[in-house]
């Protein structure tokens, strides 16, 4: 029960949340998270989790880093605020941008900020539309993306995203957009299918798009390396490499989506290298500060850079941006995050404590609840089945992860529900005893799970 005047209460009676249950926050209250440090946080009656999922698959450098405190503090001091709108910039976001030029894939070279990854796809739809009028293409303006995908929740970027509860009654997809087969052979690939066929169905599936709706009308293919708030999905093998010599050949840009997966979290800096793609355009955010502070940002390939200055010159501007665009503590605090990644060599940390979390959750591939585990890096998932033999999902389906969700916290630990895909991404930080730890907690959180899906009639193994 909150106590009156209490940060529970006055939040519930005032704060609409994003992702909840409004009724459900107004009857019970909200979990009030106090402090962090490493890996861990505490909420105020002093219980320790660990934070197995950074946040929102984002918290690098871990909780209470002192130096992105530091870099913050400084330069709120020196310069709290300012734009870069009409030929002004500043020092870290010019640095920043260099920086991130230097890391991303060798083709991109111009930066844009924004504040979230959710801006930044947005910006990239408009951008493209932007390019293709300037080029004379008015007709070339539609988006291809994969069911189960996320790319954001505005109005545009939402329309992106491929997960039903992310449309309904929002009214979305409210742009021209395709959705595509999810890329992912443990749920989707037919009876008897290989990996390498549905890789070669879903190339198929896409020329066939392609074909059906005209190149010269298609703008852009976007996806994630990998998918992330999907369901932590690994594509098939040899997947990336049939799309891209299709879009190639049909001169249809690549957006690669690395809000989730760039800056180490599958054990290289960028997934592009994990996953051999070359991108047009490449979207990063969450990481680039470990989201101690708001900050995406864009990068673009010459080619597409070239035609939007072109014709910013014709019309005199660039019509897009935002106030923080760029802001000064954001991406001073981008640039500290960064050094402290390069400096303390996180992304083969990512690699090394990957491979121990991928191997210690393997062990539960026996378990009759546990239809698979999967994942690449730092970031996995156990997908929890009814029927592991037949593959039949729980009825009605989430319940079991739901509780997954919930009984974790009584273990000390903080994962997330993808319906019934329970999904990993702790900070990059995360040492061999702190791994260890999570599955530890994970084993008793599945151990009270099943016999709740026994009690309630929805497991019988």
């Amino acid at each position: 029960m909150n106590v009156p005047n209490s940060t529970a209460a006055l939040d519930a009676a005032a704060h609409m949340h994003p992702y909840t249950n409004a009724r459900k926050l107004e009857a019970e209250g909200p979990r009030v998270m106090d402090h962090g440090k490493g890996v861990r946080v505490y909420d105020e009656q002093g219980n320790e989790y660990i934070e197995a999922l950074a946040g929102l698959w984002s918290v690098g450098v871990g909780f209470s880093q002192q130096r992105l405190a530091d870099a913050a503090a400084a330069q709120m001091a020196k310069l709290p605020y300012y734009h870069t709108f009409a030929q002004k910039t500043h020092g870290p976001a010019a640095r920043l941008a260099d920086k991130l030029v230097s890391l991303t894939p060798d083709n991109l070279t111009r930066v844009f900020f924004t504040n979230s990854g959710s801006e930044a796809n947005d910006t990239v739809i408009k951008m493209v539309w932007f390019l293709n009028n300037a080029l004379g293409r008015p007709e070339k303006k539609k988006f291809i993306a994969r069911k189960n995908g996320y790319h954001g929740i505005t109005i545009a970027s939402g329309s992106l995203t491929g997960l039903p509860w992310n449309h309904t009654d929002f009214d979305l997809p409210a742009i021209p957009v395709t959705h595509l087969t999810t890329p992912h052979a443990y749920g989707f690939a037919e009876e008897g299918e290989s990996e390498e066929d549905f890789a070669q169905r879903l190339a198929d599936e896409l020329e066939a798009t392609i074909e059906a709706e005209g190149a010269d009308t298609i703008a852009a293919f976007i996806g994630e390396p990998l998918i992330g708030a999907g369901g932590v999905l690994v594509p098939p093998k040899g997947y990336w490499e049939k799309v891209q010599e299709i879009c190639r050949r049909h001169d249809i840009l690549i957006v690669a989506d690395e809000v989730i997966t760039g800056f180490g979290r599958t054990g290289k800096m960028f997934a592009c290298e994990t996953f051999g793609i070359t991108p047009d355009i490449l979207v990063m955010s969450k990481q680039l500060t470990s989201s101690y502070m708001p900050l995406a940002a864009i990068a673009l390939s010459d080619k597409v850079y070239e035609g939007i200055a072109d014709h910013t010159a014709k019309l005199g501007t660039f019509g897009h941006g935002f106030t923080g665009s760029g802001h000064p503590v954001a991406t001073a605090v981008g640039l500290e995050n960064l050094a402290i990644i390069e400096e303390q060599d996180l992304v083969a940390n990512a690699a090394a404590m990957g491979k121990i979390l991928q191997a210690e959750l393997a062990k539960f591939a026996d378990h009759p609840m546990v239809g698979q585990v999967r994942g690449e890096g730092l970031i996995a998932a156990v997908q929890l089945m009814a029927d592991k033999a037949t593959r039949t999902k729980f009825d009605p389906e989430g319940t079991v992860g739901a509780y997954v969700f919930e009984r974790a916290h009584d273990h000390g630990l903080i994962i997330r529900n993808i319906k019934d895909a329970i999904a990993f991404c702790p900070p990059l930080i995360i040492t061999e005893d702190e791994v260890r730890e999570v599955v530890a907690r994970f084993g008793r959180t599945l151990d009270d799970a099943t016999e709740f899906a026994r009690k309630e009639g929805l497991f019988a193994g």
